[in-house]
Formats: structure tokens, sequence, C-alpha cells
């Protein structure tokens, strides 16, 4: 077997540095846009997607952990 590490997202947020509107993508294909609508995530747990015209007005408030596993391939 050999031992592989995979990220675990716990919380999928971030911030709109325009607005200040805090959004989270809470499940798979959660698309959800702050207020002003310049920014969105979308993903859930299950992957972090964000975007915006600038992505310097993203404030990434995610929270994840690194974790190791027996993978047997």
């Amino acid at each position: 077997m050999t031992t592989k590490t995979r990220v675990v997202i716990v919380s999928n947020k971030c911030q709109c540095r325009r607005c200040g509107d805090i959004i989270e993508s809470k499940h798979r294909h959660d698309f959800v846009t702050c207020k002003c609508g310049a920014i969105f995530t979308d993903g859930g747990k299950d992957y972090i997607r964000r975007g915006a015209e600038d992505p310097s007005d993203i404030i990434d408030l995610s929270e994840t952990y690194e974790e190791e596993y027996e993978a047997d391939w």
C-alpha cells in the first residue's frame, strides 16, 4: 500500500474587497456571488472554484487541512 495526501475542505468561503460581503459555497455546484457581483465561489466541500474580473478583489477565507490515506494502487 502507498500513503498519499489529500486536501479536505472544511469551508469554502471568501470575501469581496469591494463590498465586504462574505460568501460561502455549501455544496457541489452551489454558485454564489457577492452582493456587488464582483466575485464568485463554487464547489462547496468538493472543490474550490473562484472567479472575479480582478482576482485581487478576492480575500480567501476557506478552511482546509491535509490528511494522509492509504491507496492500494
